[in-house]
């Protein structure tokens, strides 16, 4: 584990954050991803990170957010930030890639869903991911049952503080699973 990351966790995990971060660490993020022309996302420096585009759930207009992901390998077992996995595992794509990713629709441990999940639910085909520099179209899934609960338990042990996100709320925390479509972005 980096250094720094379980101070990063215990953080992350209070009410404090909670309130302060869902405005700062966006902002700063869509900053960062726009001076370097989507190479870089600051808070992919402790987790894994994409920029989703997606039309807005009411108003159609395109809706921009950054958010930690989990990147799949196919094998089921996420790509830690900062892992290195080497080689190729069922599901890469070539290089290394993932072939899907996780978005935890946490925010953050606030009460309500965050809208970026109400607009993958609208338009779960007209996503796209900016991912370490490249634009990938995608299609969304909203996961349920045994499927949910399998990734869920990943995602706790990808990052443990979404197990506070989720004590303090009585909404359940929409999980998606991002695959790559063929088209254009």
């Amino acid at each position: 584990m980096a250094p720094g990351v379980r101070l990063v966790q215990k953080v992350s995990s209070t009410r404090a954050f909670a309130r302060i971060a869902p405005h700062l660490v966006p902002a700063m993020d869509r900053t960062v991803h726009r001076l370097t022309r989507g190479r870089v996302l600051l808070s992919a420096q402790m987790l894994p990170g994409v920029v989703l585009t997606v039309p807005g759930a009411r108003s159609g207009q395109l809706r921009t957010t950054p958010l930690a992901c989990m990147p799949e390998h196919g094998d089921g077992d996420p790509e830690r930030a900062g892992s290195g996995r080497g080689g190729k595992s069922k599901g890469d794509r070539g290089g290394g890639e993932p072939g899907s990713w996780i978005l935890v629709g946490s925010n953050f441990g606030r009460t309500g869903h965050p809208a970026w999940t109400a607009n993958l639910l609208a338009h779960p085909d007209g996503a796209v991911i900016s991912w370490k520099g490249h634009d990938i179209p995608v299609r969304a899934g909203l996961l349920a049952g045994a499927e949910r609960a399998a990734v869920w338990e990943t995602a706790l042990r990808f990052w443990p503080p979404y197990a506070a996100y989720q004590a303090r709320i009585d909404r359940e925390i929409r999980l998606f699973r991002l695959e790559r479509r063929d088209g254009p972005g």
